[in-house]
């Protein structure tokens, strides 16, 4: 008897305290994305998160289009871009969520393309670059290399860079069925390190071990490297922003993060990850 009134007493306890804590507060915000925007969405997840005990921020890459397609499904509360929200996109999450999706440009990036260390090729038109990736030109000799077949690498087609690049450089016209499509920039940075041969396109802050070409909006015009500057004042040609999706305006956690991403010390990170900031830090 004695055991059983302990036993009650305890429960009656435990239901007290249980009623005087304060509600728990959900503050994981999962992102995902852009394979472009991963290293970057990581390194502001592990600065926010050391400010701000408690919140957990989940980032994962996969392809702009992927996380396009999760904020559709509802199964990530941010997405990361590398490209502009398609029409049909944004009329299909404007139909879940009841009203359009909000964008927030958070970077910017010139879109660099690879070539190996070794190559004696600088620079190249975008007539050129979209020669080369629709199969037109397949050797380096008539751009100024050796007489060496192109070896093309590029990104698979859920992925927002692989977008732009069809779009602003081969003016939607289609790869040549000669490229060899990689998961992730990385890997392509990693293929053209050992291929004397290769070309591949990226963002900007994967330029490591490879060397970038300059590019030529046309013959006539000054061969440029992407940099802040020259993104800045438009005059690198393959410029272009990246963003974050979410249904709706941010609230919350995620309004708090967003906040962070913008402010002087996360648009720092972005200089440090090798992208340029929207505004002067």
């Amino acid at each position: 008897m004695h055991v059983q009134r302990q036993t009650v007493g305890i429960l009656l306890a435990l239901l007290v305290l249980g009623a005087c804590a304060p509600p728990r507060r959900e503050r994981m915000v999962t992102i995902k994305g852009s394979d472009t925007m991963v290293i970057l969405g990581q390194r502001w997840a592990e600065n926010y998160m050391a400010k701000h005990p408690g919140a957990v921020i989940q980032v994962t890459g996969g392809g702009s289009g992927t996380g396009i397609a999760a904020l559709i499904n509802g199964t990530t509360d941010l997405c990361q871009s590398s490209r502009p929200i398609k029409a049909d996109e944004r009329d299909q999450l404007a139909r879940v969520a009841g009203e359009p999706p909000h964008e927030t440009v958070v970077a910017r990036d010139g879109l660099a393309v690879y070539l190996h260390e070794a190559n004696p090729v600088r620079s190249l038109t975008i007539a050129q670059l979209k020669d080369i990736y629709t199969g037109v030109v397949t050797r380096w000799r008539p751009l100024g290399g050796p007489d060496s077949p192109i070896v093309l690498y590029g990104r698979e087609n859920s992925s927002g860079t692989y977008e732009y690049f069809k779009e602003h450089v081969l003016a939607k016209q289609d790869f040549a069925a000669a490229v060899q499509t990689l998961p992730g920039t990385a890997a392509v940075v990693n293929a053209i390190a050992r291929d004397p041969n290769g070309i591949g396109y990226g963002g900007a802050a994967y330029a490591k071990g490879v060397q970038e070409c300059a590019i030529q909006r046309d013959a006539g015009s000054p061969a440029v490297l992407p940099g802040e500057a020259t993104v800045a004042d438009g005059s690198y040609p393959i410029a272009r922003a990246l963003y974050f999706y979410t249904r709706r305006a941010p609230a919350g956690e995620i309004r708090a993060f967003v906040d962070y991403v913008l402010s002087a010390e996360g648009q720092a990170v972005v200089t440090q990850v090798g992208y340029y900031p929207v505004a002067q830090p």
